[in-house]
């Protein structure tokens, strides 16, 4: 329904196996607001979140944004974006008491603790909590239209979904302090040099590119897809030697697995493997 304030589509991924596998594309849809994040936001993608994480169908998740409705005859058209932050209209008159549920269960860490790979397929602003929204996705994936940035400053506020932890573990402390101080925009072109960005195509290829990623990542063994990222995502929380230590002991676990000696057999005769996951 055109109301929904997150519409759920399943892409089949073609010659899965297991058979049956999706892709899950999640479109934020508030077009008339930019796409921002109310609290509807929130609890609909959670509850995704919840579904994904226990539907072994499917292998990854593409969050986007609904591209603008077709203006009013007379008014200008309105810009696209994947989400252009957080929805202010809810911070007015509020206090720590009253905003700290909110933000103790939010919609960036659901999306940040899915198993499942998750890309954001960015076209337009990406500002605020929409940043953050991206920051929680384990790819970004722009459109060369595309804006970024944490304006929290201009409010009297921070970032309060992630942004700081997860800007400065990705582009490093000064350039994080110099986006959330100055509260500045950043374009795709500095966002992809920075390494906010994976890549940037033009936005005709923007969902093209993006899908064709997600088939690839969703092609291979599922359960092994869940191992590699729980893995890389320890590098950001253990020290060096235990990181590493984690990855010898997944590594070594895999060797019991079937998809390890499905993986091998195939390489071994040139074939496609034909995942059972696990």
């Amino acid at each position: 329904m055109s109301t929904e304030v997150l519409i759920v589509e399943e892409v089949l991924v073609e010659s899965a196996s297991p058979e049956e596998g999706v892709i899950s594309v999640w479109t934020l849809n508030r077009p008339d607001k930019l796409n921002a994040l109310n609290s509807d936001s929130h609890i609909a993608i959670k509850e995704q979140c919840v579904k994904a994480e226990s539907d072994d169908n499917v292998r990854c998740i593409v969050i986007r944004g609904a591209p603008p409705l077709e203006p009013k005859e007379g008014r200008r058209a309105k810009p696209p974006a994947f989400a252009a932050g957080a929805d202010i209209s809810e911070f007015s008159g509020k206090n720590s008491d009253d905003v700290r549920p909110f933000f103790e269960e939010n919609a960036w860490e659901a999306v940040w603790n899915v198993s499942k790979p998750t890309i954001a397929m960015v076209d337009g602003f990406a500002l605020g909590g929409g940043t953050e929204l991206a920051l929680s996705c384990d790819i970004r994936i722009s459109s060369e239209r595309s804006t970024f940035g944490q304006p929290e400053i201009n409010l009297g506020l921070i970032p309060g979904g992630g942004g700081t932890q997860r800007l400065c573990r990705l582009i490093g402390y000064g350039r994080t302090m110099e986006i959330v101080l100055s509260g500045g925009m950043v374009s795709s072109s500095e966002a992809l040099q920075m390494g906010i960005v994976n890549r940037i195509v033009s936005h005709e290829e923007l969902e093209s590119k993006t899908m064709e990623l997600a088939m690839e990542i969703a092609s291979k063994s599922p359960y092994v897809t869940k191992v590699a990222k729980r893995v890389v995502r320890g590098a950001l929380d253990l020290p060096f030697s235990e990181g590493i230590l984690m990855e010898r002991s997944e590594f070594v676990a895999l060797f019991d697995t079937e998809d390890k000696e499905i993986g091998v057999s195939a390489f071994l005769d040139r074939s496609d493997p034909k995942w059972v996951g696990r």
